[in-house]
């Protein structure tokens, strides 16, 4: 509901009124949609969610993701999973992924790779099986390590018992970054490029685990609202993008 603010002259009785025509669970809906399918909020058709106008969801959207709305729902969904099948502590692995944002106006950058446009960047911490367990948004012209300290102390969640073996597999942008990585309590995997193949051809029976996250970040591209990001705040986009991992 929407908050009341203290010391102020309202003219109705708190529940008084015209009750609200449109359920949560619609609204839900109707933002998941928009999120799968990448449309602009404009362009929300009214007979797929009983003739709701796109700015009341957008409106409930935004209110939403004030309130941490999105983030709450994947904290409860990755406490759910961990206790129906278990998240995979003992192997994770992060990476950075460069998204176009023409429109956008916060944590953005000039890409070196593309005539210095705006891009930024998706940075993404997932468990063994690529489930994803935080998430940072930062420019592209930051350096993947440099996010590194941040994406490993915002986790949605932490393992129950601080003894839990974590081991972290990063690519070799985040060579030098090992200090970083233990001091959150994880066992660093640094490969340099190409090493991992090398292993491989050397040890059949060797398991890379790094690209459990490039399959992470392949999975987040499903949602074509992220992919060009057209949002312009940061509060919209990682909200959409909470609401991707949930």
């Amino acid at each position: 509901t929407d908050p009341r603010e203290s010391g102020k002259e309202y003219a109705r009785k708190p529940g008084g009124g015209r009750k609200p025509k449109y359920s949560n669970r619609l609204f839900f809906s109707a933002i998941v949609y928009v999120l799968r399918t990448g449309i602009i909020w404009n362009a929300l058709p009214r007979e797929k969610f009983e003739g709701v106008s796109s700015a009341m969801v957008h409106r409930k959207f935004q209110q939403w993701a004030r309130a941490g709305v999105f983030r709450s729902i994947w904290q409860r969904g990755l406490a759910e999973y961990d206790a129906m099948e278990g998240i995979a502590w003992l192997w994770e692995s992060a990476d950075g992924s460069n998204i176009e944002a023409p429109l956008a106006e916060e944590s953005i950058g000039p890409n070196p790779t593309d005539r210095g446009k705006k891009w930024d960047q998706a940075n993404l911490l997932v468990d063994e099986n690529g489930v994803p367990l935080s998430l940072v948004v930062s420019g592209a012209n930051r350096h993947d390590s440099v996010v590194l300290d941040s994406l490993l102390k915002n986790r949605v969640v932490a393992p129950e018992q601080k003894d839990t073996p974590q081991n972290l597999c990063l690519d070799a942008a985040y060579v030098g970054k090992e200090d970083t990585v233990m001091s959150h309590g994880f066992i660093p995997h640094i490969r340099p490029r190409g090493e991992e193949k090398k292993l491989i051809e050397r040890d059949p029976s060797f398991k890379a685990r790094r690209w459990v996250v490039e399959l992470a970040h392949s999975w987040f591209n499903r949602f074509r609202k992220l992919i060009p990001r057209y949002e312009k705040t940061d509060l919209s986009y990682i909200a959409l993008n909470t609401l991707a991992a949930a």
